[in-house]
């Protein structure tokens, strides 16, 4: 593979006046050559685009009339992208200046690795570095419960999650995505899945990209920062919209991606965790009984996906259960075929003032 492999970066914005500028600074300061960026503003009302247009003589930037979702936002920009690699930001990340290098040369050992993520640190919505590294994410892994959560999620960062490793999948806060890969797994012309709207999309496309053989690589030498802002303990604090569809997803997910094996090795798991969330939806949560209108409306055109993603499935089904456990799951990658050298960490006082 050539040393120089094109990264196209490509950016959903909805009035995200308030990270932006920020965000592409770092990615236009990255120490990497070889990209462009794109940015698709879902009709922002808050300033957003004054800002993008600010920035319209390095980035290709697209204005939609309307919301359209992250998910149908992200196909969008990656149609209009030419890259080897399509790096999906999120605009309330920073990015450390080697972080598309670290990702990329990460990559190149392998030509199954479908996608990277390397270690994104929380911060504060006003870009505030805490004082002791918390990990956001170090790559996402499912349990038994099919609840996705990211990997070593508010942990103090002490120096861990320092090796290459094989994860279930990348968040698209930060993920790197092959695009032979991404042609290779896209349904009707859609990498991320536009029924989605927002959230838990990522996860879709990593466990679609599992039953079809790619692997995803965990890169600890990319480092970034990361304004998380949906944890799994302030689901009250969101808005309803967002969990509506969080509860949607979780079950779109699980119809087009499940094999009958998984399930039933699984089953009591499973169906503990839908009845908290069906009970939660029926006695307080009753903005998000919507998400089962939508899945009765339209479990034909879902179940159709899942028909061609089933038929699809390139690896066995205990290879796929084995993902599934309780602790996060990582696989070891063969360390002589993978960068050596811990680049430089820029201090927090060069970050906060970038």
């Amino acid at each position: 593979m050539a040393h120089n492999d094109f990264v196209s970066v490509t950016i959903v914005t909805y009035n995200s006046g308030r990270f932006i500028k920020r965000c592409l600074e770092s990615i236009l300061a990255q120490q990497y050559p070889s990209k462009e960026i794109i940015v698709v503003d879902n009709a922002s009302t808050d300033g957003t685009i004054d800002i993008l247009e600010q920035f319209e003589d390095r980035c290709q930037v697209y204005y939609n009339d309307d919301n359209v979702g992250f998910a149908a936002a992200q196909n969008q920009a990656i149609k209009m992208s030419s890259g080897d690699w399509v790096l999906t930001l999120n605009p309330d990340v920073l990015l450390l200046p080697n972080f598309i290098q670290a990702l990329v040369d990460g990559a190149r050992f392998d030509p199954r690795i479908g996608s990277v993520c390397g270690k994104l640190l929380t911060m504060t919505a006003h870009f505030e570095i805490p004082e002791k590294p918390v990990v956001d994410s170090t790559g996402i892994y499912f349990n038994p419960m099919l609840r996705h959560l990211d990997r070593g999620s508010q942990e103090v960062d002490n120096g861990h999650y320092l090796q290459h490793e094989f994860v279930f999948g990348a968040s698209a806060a930060a993920a790197l995505y092959r695009r032979a890969m991404i042609e290779d797994i896209s349904l009707d012309g859609e990498f991320f899945d536009s029924d989605f709207f927002v959230y838990r999309e990522s996860t879709d496309v990593a466990w679609r990209a599992q039953l079809m053989g790619w692997k995803c690589l965990y890169s600890p030498y990319a480092r970034g920062y990361h304004v998380r802002k949906v944890l799994p303990g302030n689901r009250r604090a969101l808005p309803s919209a967002i969990n509506m569809h969080s509860v949607k997803n979780r079950f779109l997910m699980r119809i087009k991606n499940i094999s009958p094996h998984l399930y039933w090795r699984n089953c009591f798991s499973i169906t503990a965790r839908d009845l908290v969330v069906v009970m939660c939806c029926l006695l307080w949560e009753h903005t998000s009984l919507k998400a089962f209108w939508f899945l009765t409306g339209n479990l034909k055109r879902v179940w159709a996906k899942r028909r061609l993603i089933q038929a699809s499935q390139r690896v066995d089904n205990n290879y796929m259960a084995s993902w599934f456990q309780y602790a996060p799951v990582s696989k070891k990658a063969p360390a002589k075929k993978l960068p050596q050298k811990m680049p430089r960490l820029v201090p927090r006082s060069e970050v906060a003032e970038s």
